[in-house]
């Protein structure tokens, strides 16, 4: 890929891929992931002409309890070491109003593909003190794991199951304007 002007990277350090799913159906359970890259081309005169991809190591889900991630890593789950992507391309970007957007693109957990749509709210640019351009950008949404081939689960003797089929996800995004290539 060409890098343009237009072309951003998000930057890892200050960004972060956090989900919530229901456990035992009274309370949630929290986590993020560690490892991800992305890039963003941003279209200055029009942002709904913008795209997004972004990649995520599947295996870097990180709850806070090993045996709980271990759990998540394996085949009853995300199959990290079958499926060590998960991947996002968005493929239309929409004007809510104001500074907020929907962005639609495909999702792939376990090679499964399906359409999301994520709420976004374009949180301006700014230098930083090395001359970087950066732009920020919060999102959420939410699907039904389901949908991706994650079906594990167990029933409870009160009623109910012991994961949430609801998967909510929060992202915090920082991207700094990539370098432009000099000609040689």
């Amino acid at each position: 890929m060409t890098t343009t002007n237009n072309d951003w990277n998000i930057d890892t350090v200050h960004s972060g891929i956090n989900f919530s799913v229901r456990h035992m159906v009274v309370s949630k359970v929290r986590g993020r992931f560690t490892k991800y890259s992305g890039t963003l081309a941003i279209d200055d005169a029009d942002l709904t002409r913008s795209t997004v991809e972004a990649t995520i190591d599947a295996a870097s889900i990180d709850t806070g309890t090993p045996q709980r991630d271990g759990h998540l890593r394996s085949p009853d789950f995300l199959d990290a070491e079958r499926f060590p992507e998960l991947r996002f391309r968005s493929t239309r970007v929409e004007k809510v109003g104001g500074d907020r957007f929907r962005v639609v693109g495909a999702l792939t957990i376990r090679d499964v593909t399906r359409e999301v749509a994520l709420d976004v709210e374009y949180g301006g640019r700014a230098k930083d003190p090395w001359g970087n351009e950066r732009a920020g950008f919060v999102a959420r949404t939410s699907f039904d794991r389901k949908d991706f081939g994650l079906h594990w689960n167990q029933v409870l003797e009160a009623g109910g199951v012991l994961v949430g089929d609801r998967v909510d996800i929060d992202l915090e995004v920082e991207a700094v304007r990539a370098a432009v290539a000099q000609a040689a």
